[in-house]
């Protein structure tokens, strides 16, 4: 498969190691611009799956005309990858597969896999199927991830907690996302951001899922 090698960055962006520290398959590579989460005008997120997990890269560049170049060869490099791979398919059918913005990121509160636990505040991103939360926005890898599968498959996002459930935490607008394998437990500072998270994740769940989505669902399975 093609693969897009990835030299050590520090920002500004140095070129000096002769050692990739990545090499990452096209198919799996994600870049958006994330300015205000990097604290820079040029900011960069890649990201890409690392034995079954989600890794990120933040770059920034003093010259926003190099940050953007990056991201087009990387868009470049996906639509060449996806014309090998599906040759019947027109550009407007593939579009949609290069690199996508997140469907929404920010702060909620969440308890443990027994429910038991003190809510603690994580950083959160809903990349499409995947829920991934975050001690802080940049860090490289998620402390966990959720997979969102079809409705019709035992997933579900309903506003409120369990009856029952101690909610130490700060915030108590309460979100209960149902898996196959487990619910989870998030509060939300605010009910407009109760709101808007559950109209993401029903969203999701309600879309029928794909054949790669279901390799990937396989794979989450596997490695939880």
């Amino acid at each position: 498969p093609l693969t897009l090698s990835v030299p050590p960055l520090s920002p500004p962006l140095t070129l000096s190691a002769k050692e990739p520290k990545a090499v990452i398959k096209v198919d799996s590579i994600n870049a958006a611009f994330q300015p205000e989460k990097i604290g820079n005008p040029n900011g960069l997120q890649i990201t890409y799956l690392k034995d079954y997990s989600t890794r990120n890269i933040f770059l920034y560049h003093d010259n926003g005309k190099e940050i953007v170049d990056w991201f087009n060869s990387i868009r470049a490099i996906q639509l060449h990858y996806l014309k090998v791979a599906f040759p019947g398919a027109n550009d407007a059918e593939l579009m949609p597969k290069l690199t996508r913005n997140f469907l929404k990121e920010g702060y909620m509160e969440k308890t443990g896999p027994r429910h038991t636990e003190g809510f603690k505040k994580r950083w959160f991103t809903l990349d499409h199927r995947r829920l991934m939360y975050y001690k802080d926005p940049l860090d490289a890898f998620a402390k966990g991830e959720a997979f969102l599968g079809h409705q019709d498959h035992g997933y579900s996002a309903s506003p409120g907690l369990p009856a029952g459930t101690h909610c130490n935490g700060a915030w108590q607008h309460g979100i209960t996302i149902v898996t196959p394998e487990r619910s989870f437990l998030f509060t939300c500072e605010t009910e407009v951001e109760q709101q808007d998270w559950l109209k993401h994740f029903n969203d999701v769940i309600s879309i029928q899922m794909s054949p790669q989505e279901y390799s990937m669902e396989a794979m989450f399975r596997h490695k939880h």
